[in-house]
């Protein structure tokens, strides 16, 4: 084991788990090898034809990482891992929420725009994997970026991601965060999606986030925006009365920004350098991955 590999224990987890391949021909590539590249590229950032020699041919790392990202597998992969580590664990249903803004190399562009007819024939081979027209790529005052919408346990362990342009508002992708958000357990039935307390900053202070969580009776710990708030005190009495704010469980949603610089540690995620969002979805899914374990 080196620098940037899966350990002993680790493999353990992941071998069973891993699609079996019932194809004919030349022998397979060792798949804790073609893992291990690709969390060197995820790592490292390098470009795919740079892997040194001892993860095998990168065109093989690479197309195995492309077929995974589109099929499912790593982000079937994360579920997976994630249903055992909360089997094993306590888990910790507090949720946090917030987006980070990632600036787009030149690599990353050139992908070509998805026509109607290939988001189609894209959905079709990929599931619920689908391309997005813009690749997920939007350009801000800073140029290019792509933001992270995300939401993670009390652990600092992500549970739901979104990517859309870094020009997309954060309040706008809130619900489809929450929607992706699962607590499931080994065993059959219905997993809980409900977390005990949801903790976001003032960018997700708004009538219809609040509105949301009340109907789910989900407990939530939002800051009033200043404007919101002289709003309000305007309309006397029929402003209503302001929402509850517990300063001390405030003091814990640093823990999504510790899950933000753990997920940069990696330096194809703190840059992105891939063209299409599937891609970077996949990165984001190994970082993940290694979080969990």
């Amino acid at each position: 084991m080196r620098r940037h590999e899966l350990t002993d224990e680790q493999w353990q987890v992941v071998e069973p788990l891993l699609p079996v391949s019932g194809a004919k021909g030349r022998p397979r590539v060792d798949d804790r090898r073609v893992i291990n590249g690709m969390l060197f590229k995820a790592k490292t950032g390098v470009a795919w034809r740079d892997l040194p020699e001892r993860y095998g041919p990168w065109k093989t790392v690479y197309n195995r990482f492309w077929r995974w990202s589109r099929t499912g597998t790593l982000s079937t992969l994360v579920a997976t891992v994630r249903v055992i580590a909360e089997a094993i664990d306590e888990l910790d249903r507090e949720v946090s929420v917030d987006s980070s803004i990632v600036r787009a190399h030149q690599h990353a562009a050139g992908a070509r725009r998805m026509t109607p007819r290939a988001t189609q024939e894209e959905a079709g081979s990929c599931g619920e994997h689908s391309e997005p027209d813009d690749h997920a790529i939007g350009r801000s005052r800073g140029g290019p970026t792509t933001k992270i919408h995300l939401a993670c346990d009390g652990h600092g362990r992500p549970l739901s991601v979104v990517l859309t342009g870094g020009n997309v508002n954060d309040c706008t992708m809130f619900i489809q965060v929450m929607a992706g958000i699962e607590f499931r357990r080994p065993g059959s039935g219905r997993p809980p999606t409900r977390p005990s307390r949801v903790l976001a900053d003032k960018g997700y202070s708004s009538r219809a986030i609040r509105s949301y969580l009340r109907r789910r009776h989900i407990p939530a710990t939002i800051p009033e925006r200043r404007d919101q708030q002289a709003n309000r005190l305007r309309r006397g009495r029929a402003g209503g009365r302001p929402p509850i704010f517990d300063r001390t469980a405030y003091k814990r949603r640093n823990i999504v920004e510790r899950c933000f610089n753990r997920l940069k540690q990696f330096r194809a995620i703190a840059t992105r350098f891939d063209k299409t969002a599937l891609s970077y979805r996949g990165m984001i899914d190994l970082a993940t991955l290694l979080l969990w374990l």
